[in-house]
Parts: structure tokens; C-alpha cells; sequence
């Protein structure tokens, strides 16, 4: 890390401004050599956290006027000497920028380069480096919050403070194997017992909570399933307010499936609407039948369309009695009901909602029901902290597994050092997680995944 590093901080095109972020040891010196500042007695007090308004030139001519910002070491993003160009949105001064800078000293930004600086600088720890990417990609406004959330600390604080209690653990054990003659080894694993069962007891929760993180970030991959002409496209349109599947009275007019996304009360839904599921001779719409069968095996929402006012057929049955536990059941067509009669389901089968789509009544309920199934009952996210990370729900379910095994160790009457093997493997895991100890490949791995210039 001490050469210094240059990169577009944004999307490179045509654009009112672009902004060139430049960092490391040199900086300052690479900026001294191509910035005249307007007020130069500003410039020289060297001031942090500043803006200054002047002409970028290369050893010829003016390139662009410009503004750059000043964020001097320890208090910037990366824990370096950063400087950001702010220039007009051309592409071409922007890219004269650039080579000018690297003309002078500085290096071309791998992927991910800034925000690995700030990790390895002590800046930021590995799950909130990975809250920056999360938030970049945000599609919905509880992603950006999750993002937000896990960016200002509240789950690496979580994380840390059972890495705490493992270290604790294992000092008990250690002390079990140090000093065997103190003839404490009843008292000790007495308190070890309630120590590990505690430690598992926070671990628990967390990954309780980490599915509902994980759809909150990747959204939810929700398959509309239901027969022929009972207003599946319609739905599909209805959620995404557009005309975007063909709707017609003739039945089997959808044969393939049309994949889209669309935010519902803050949750991504990556909506999969699938060919009616019915006895066809048709080879076509065989084929689109049989991966809507295909679809509700990888689903993990299915909203079953039905016609409210007539019975449910041995189709749709078979979909509720098989997929019940991520079934949210839709009844179409409720306009159609007479005053007298009634709908043709019960919740025996879980949520059921009422729905007219052609009224457009019922979505309020739609999308309660959707929250509720992602939220564990409740229609409003939980304050605490959540794991969203495929990564990390990874790590701390082995980080939990070698506690499981050092607890059964213990209940066994197994020897300190035994323990300890199973203790040592529990704080790799969660180490693993904030970036207390990770192998330099898997830090290579996660910051690839950033753009160049973050």
C-alpha cells in the first residue's frame, strides 16, 4: 500500500460532473503538480476537509477548471492522503485527468482498491466493507437501510462481542490446561457450560433473523403459479404497473415465463409469472406447463392464483397441500362474486387474500401478507441488527457448529485441550467474519466484487 492510487469514482460517459479520487503517500505532491488554485493562500494553509476551486494542467495546458476536495490522513475514507477531482462530465477531460495523474506518479485502482485500503488501515472491518456494496446495489428502501445499518457498526459491535465471549471461553480453558493443580477443573466447567450455552443462545438469534436479511438484500424469488385464465399476467401487470405480460380471455395465452422485479412494501420480489398449469395436447404449452412445475420447486414465495367464485381443482390442491408453507393463496375475481355467496377457500391453508384485479382492491392486504411471511409474522422490520451476507451466515453457523461440538465435549468430560480444538476452530469462523483473521485470498475475493474507484 504505498504506492498511490487513481480511479473514476464515477460511471464514465457523459455527465454534468465527474469525480477522479486519487490516494496514497503521493497525492498530495501528484496534485501540487497539476493544480493551480484560485485562492492560493487558502490552498497553502493546507486545510482539511476542504474545497478549492482551480485549473487542472498538464505540462502544456489547461485541461479543465476544477474543484478538489482535501481529505488529509488519518480522517479520510481510506485512512490516506485522499484528493477528489471534481471536473465537468466529459469524457475526454475526465480521462486527460486521469492519464495525467498516472503520468505523474500515481497507479491505475484495481477493483474494490479504496475500500480495501480503509479495511486494511483499520477504517472500516469486513462486514461493514461489504455494507458498502450492499448499499451501492440497493434496489429497495429497507436494502439501503439493512446496508445503512450494517455500515454504521450495530452488527459488527454484535459480532464482536461474541468473538469477545469465545476469547473468554477459551481463557477459561486455556487456564484448565495451565494450571491443572489449582485443582478448579469442577468450579471451571460449571462456568464453561453456561458461557458456551449463552454464546450459542446469541448465535442462534442472530441467525434467526439472518433469513429475513438475506431475501432483504437479494430479494424474493416469488413464482405467480395458478390455471389457465385466472388472471396470473394480470397480477404481474398489476405489480409492476405496467402492460408488461400480454392479457387476453383466451386461455393458455402465457407459455413461457417472463421474470421481472419490482419493490412491494420495501421487499424485492424477483417475480417469475409461469404458463397456466392444466391438461394440454399442445407441445408448446407442454413445455411452458413444465417449468411452471420447475419454478414452484426453486420459489421461495408462490402466489397461487385461484378464481374466487369457483371450486379448486385437483391442480391447485396439489400445489397448496405440497407448497403450503411458502403458499400465499390469491383470490382473483372477487368482483365476480354474488352478495350471497361466499369465497371458496378458508385459511385452513395459511394466508389467503381477497382480490380484485380489475377493481384493483386487495393489494393493501397483498402486501401485508407478503411482509408477514418475510418478517416472521409482523409487517415491520426488527431494529436489531440482521446478517445478510451469504458469506457471514456462513461463518457463523460453523463458528456455532464448533461450539455445538465443544459443549458436547464438555458434557462428555473430555480433557481441556480437547475442548480447546473445538473453541479455537469457533473464533477462526467468527473471526473470519469482521476480518480478524482471513486469508488475503478471500479478502482478494470480496473486493473484487466493488467497481474500480470504491
Amino acid at each position: 500500500m504505498e504506492d498511490t492510487i487513481v480511479a473514476m469514482a464515477t460511471a464514465m460517459g457523459e455527465a454534468s460532473i465527474h469525480i477522479l479520487r486519487l490516494s496514497g503517500s503521493e497525492a498530495g505532491k501528484i496534485i501540487e503538480k497539476c493544480f493551480n488554485p484560485q485562492n492560493s493562500e487558502r490552498w497553502q494553509l493546507g486545510e482539511n476537509f476542504t474545497l478549492n476551486l482551480g485549473l487542472f494542467h498538464d505540462e502544456h495546458k489547461v485541461l479543465d477548471e476544477v474543484l478538489i476536495g482535501r481529505m488529509l490522513s488519518p480522517f479520510s475514507y481510506t485512512g490516506e492522503d485522499v484528493y477528489e477531482i471534481n471536473c465537468h462530465g466529459g469524457p475526454y477531460v475526465a480521462q486527460r485527468i486521469l492519464q495525467e495523474c498516472i503520468r505523474n506518479g500515481a497507479r491505475l485502482a484495481e477493483a474494490g482498491e479504496f475500500s480495501k485500503r480503509a479495511f486494511l488501515n483499520g477504517k472500516l472491518d469486513l462486514i461493514q466493507a461489504e455494507a458498502v456494496i450492499d448499499l451501492i446495489s440497493s434496489r429497495t428502501e429497507t436494502s439501503a437501510n439493512l446496508a445503512l445499518a450494517q455500515l454504521s457498526g450495530g452488527l459488527s459491535h454484535q459480532i464482536t462481542d461474541l468473538r469477545d465471549k469465545i476469547l473468554e471461553i477459551l481463557a477459561y480453558i486455556e487456564a484448565g490446561i495451565d494450571f491443572p493443580e489449582d485443582d478448579v477443573e469442577s468450579l471451571d466447567r460449571n462456568n464453561l457450560q453456561s458461557l458456551i450455552g449463552k454464546t450459542l443462545s446469541s448465535i442462534e438469534d442472530l441467525l434467526k433473523g439472518s433469513k429475513t436479511g438475506k431475501i432483504l438484500r437479494d430479494g424474493l424469488l416469488t413464482v405467480i403459479v395458478g390455471q389457465p385464465n385466472v388472471g396470473k399476467s394480470s397480477l404481474l401487470n398489476a405489480l409492476l404497473k405496467e402492460d408488461r405480460a400480454i392479457v387476453t380471455d383466451i386461455p393458455g395465452t402465457t407459455r413461457d415465463e417472463i421474470r421481472e422485479s419490482v419493490s412491494v412494501g420495501g421487499i424485492l420480489l424477483k417475480l417469475v409469472d409461469t404458463a397456466g398449469i392444466c391438461e394440454s395436447s399442445d407441445f408448446v404449452e407442454r413445455l411452458g406447463i413444465e417449468r411452471s412445475w420447475n419454478a414452484l420447486k426453486s420459489a421461495e414465495l408462490i402466489l397461487l392464483v385461484v378464481q374466487a367464485n369457483i371450486p379448486l381443482t385437483n391442480v391447485e390442491n396439489e400445489i397448496l397441500n405440497t407448497y403450503k408453507d411458502k403458499v400465499i393463496v390469491v383470490l382473483n375475481k372477487t368482483d365476480l362474486l354474488k352478495s350471497n355467496q361466499e369465497v371458496v377457500i378458508t385459511n385452513n391453508y395459511g394466508l389467503c387474500i381477497p382480490l380484485s384485479i380489475l377493481e384493483h382492491r386487495g393489494f393493501d392486504e397483498l402486501e401485508n401478507a407478503i411482509r408477514k411471511r418475510v418478517f416472521q409474522g409482523d409487517t415491520a422490520i426488527s431494529s436489531d441488527p440482521l446478517l445478510s451476507n451469504i458469506r457471514q451466515i456462513s461463518s457463523l453457523d460453523n463458528c456455532k457448529n464448533s461450539l455445538n461440538q465443544a459443549f458436547e465435549s464438555l458434557l462428555q468430560g473430555m480433557p481441556w485441550d480437547i475442548l480447546s480444538i473445538d473453541i479455537r476452530h469457533a473464533l477462526q469462523h467468527i473471526s473470519e467474519i469482521t476480518g480478524h483473521n482471513v486469508q488475503e485470498s478471500l479478502l482478494d475475493d470480496i473486493f473484487s466484487r466493488f467497481c474500480i474507484g470504491k
